[in-house]
């Protein structure tokens, strides 16, 4: 094991899986983000009604998405709809990209609502060339394992209503068979091949309630659990020689690592709107808590601990106001998101430490503690007529934290303020047919890019991730920034069965 040294300090990243519930989700899963990476929208699966008008949803109904965020909400069904909701997204600077073909069947009676979805979907890696190549491959070059990745997805959702109340219930299921997730080739920088596999689980279960005035209700219960397994193969210079003392050139070995990506998460979720005094105005409010088990982040080039868990808890508390009037639809959601985190590194071997003492095995080398004050402001407004659609949007997403870390190899302690704004416009319109609807929504992000940090005298490291992810990483400087932008479009399909 190579102890954390001088003023390198451990990143902690960790993976996490309800990004496959886009933004406009109404933030059920709560993500975490200590770095301003660019990342793509690999798990905007679904189709939404609301995207092109940057998701609102806290008091503005999408009646294409509810059922995949709380399944209880499928009860709002009636008849059948098949849909397919392609999606494509490019993060700037060759930084990777994705498409994917979601397919699936919506139905609901007066009693039983349901729906299944299937998913493939192709990953391309962002382009690697700048990073350590071996002698034996062409500079730049990359194997299409590494480039090409295909990832699979299935859901499912069954409810019913309850006999002669406006009550409903609803559950469901979303699992994902991941060959690779966005962004995690960028975090073994100093590798020469990496092969990723896992798979993800979600589970909801959802009540949906209608009261008089028509006011409405919900509760959803969820719990995540995701797993990947990152074989990684590292090129180490070092003297070789042959059978006659002869050195061996050029000197280098490969070595294989397997690395493990766990976290698990349990949430809660409370939902209320009702309407206002004014015609066609709403008012709803949300309340939001996830709790998040890390019990393995991966050695990542930027740290090598081999066991490196973590805790956190995360809130959002939001408002939501619209006005759905005519042709015309509005909406406003304002989100404040506070959220605590705490990971360490734990020795897998005594780590002898500054003053001379030994932390002995499974003692904690490096303490993190972050404290977030998050804030989300989404805006968006559409009109539409019985042919044609149109939908614009802006959502703004603030990120602020601080951390406190104490170093006990070094024996030392430091804090780090971070803070950036991530900036998303969105655009849409829908064409409506006799027998089927069209939509295409269309997003771009700015304010993030490829992080790094600024140079300490010691080493400059740059790090990387994925959307909607945990990403929980200890920054060694204040973070620096090459800007890229991640571009996503989606186009929807729905046809309904007579």
């Amino acid at each position: 094991m190579r102890a954390v040294s001088r003023c390198i300090v451990p990143g902690l990243a960790v993976m996490a899986s309800l990004a496959a519930f886009p933004a406009s989700g109404a933030a059920q899963y709560i993500s975490l983000k200590t770095v301003p990476v660019a990342t793509g929208d690999q798990f905007l699966l679904f189709p939404s009604q609301n995207m092109g008008m940057a998701g609102v949803s806290i008091a503005l109904d999408d009646p294409l998405l509810d059922p995949f965020v709380n399944p209880a909400k499928g009860s709002r069904l009636r008849g059948s709809l098949l849909f397919a909701s392609p999606s494509i997204y490019d993060i700037s600077g060759d930084n990777g990209s994705g498409r994917a073909l979601p397919a699936g069947l919506l139905a609901g009676s007066n009693s039983w609502f349901g729906a299944a979805a299937l998913s493939l979907q192709q990953l391309v890696a962002a382009d690697r060339q700048f990073f350590v190549t071996p002698f034996f491959r062409e500079p730049g070059s990359q194997l299409l394992s590494e480039k090409s990745s295909n990832n699979v997805y299935a859901f499912g959702m069954l409810g019913t209503r309850l006999p002669e109340t406006n009550v409903s219930l609803g559950g469901s299921l979303f699992w994902a068979g991941l060959d690779a997730v966005e962004g995690v080739e960028l975090l073994y920088a100093g590798s020469e091949s990496i092969e990723q596999s896992g798979h993800m689980l979600d589970l909801r279960l959802g009540v949906y309630g209608e009261l008089e005035d028509q006011r409405t209700y919900e509760v959803l219960l969820l719990h995540n659990r995701f797993d990947m397994t990152h074989d990684v193969t590292y090129v180490d210079f070092v003297p070789l020689v042959d059978s006659l003392g002869m050195p061996i050139d050029p000197p280098f070995a490969l070595r294989e690592e397997e690395n493990l990506d766990r976290t698990n998460t349990w949430g809660v979720h409370l939902g209320y709107v009702q309407p206002l005094a004014s015609e066609g105005w709403r008012i709803g409010g949300i309340v939001t808590s996830n709790w998040k088990s890390h019990p393995k982040i991966p050695n990542y080039d930027i740290m090598n601990i081999p066991r490196d868990p973590g805790d956190s808890w995360a809130l959002n508390l939001g408002l939501g106001v619209s006005r759905q009037l005519e042709n015309t639809r509005f909406g406003l959601d304002l989100i404040l998101e506070p959220i605590w985190s705490d990971t360490w590194a734990d020795a897998a071997e005594p780590v002898p430490t500054a003053s001379g003492d030994t932390i002995p095995v499974g003692g904690r080398t490096v303490e993190n503690e972050f404290t977030f004050t998050n804030a989300l402001v989404r805006l968006g407004a559409g009109w539409e007529n019985q042919q044609v659609g149109f939908e614009l949007g802006l959502q703004i997403r603030t990120i602020d934290y601080e951390l406190k870390q104490v170093d006990h190899v070094q024996e030392s302690k430091r804090n780090q303020d971070e803070n950036w704004a991530e900036w998303t416009p969105t655009w849409g319109f829908s064409l409506k047919f006799s027998e089927f609807e069209v939509r295409y929504s269309g997003r771009v992000t700015t304010g993030t890019g490829r992080p790094g940090v600024a140079w300490t005298g010691v080493t400059q490291e740059r790090f990387a991730a994925m959307d909607a992810a945990d990403i929980i990483i200890a920054p060694s400087a204040p973070l620096t920034l090459q800007d890229e932008s991640v571009f996503t479009h989606q186009f929807a399909l729905s046809i309904p069965v007579r």
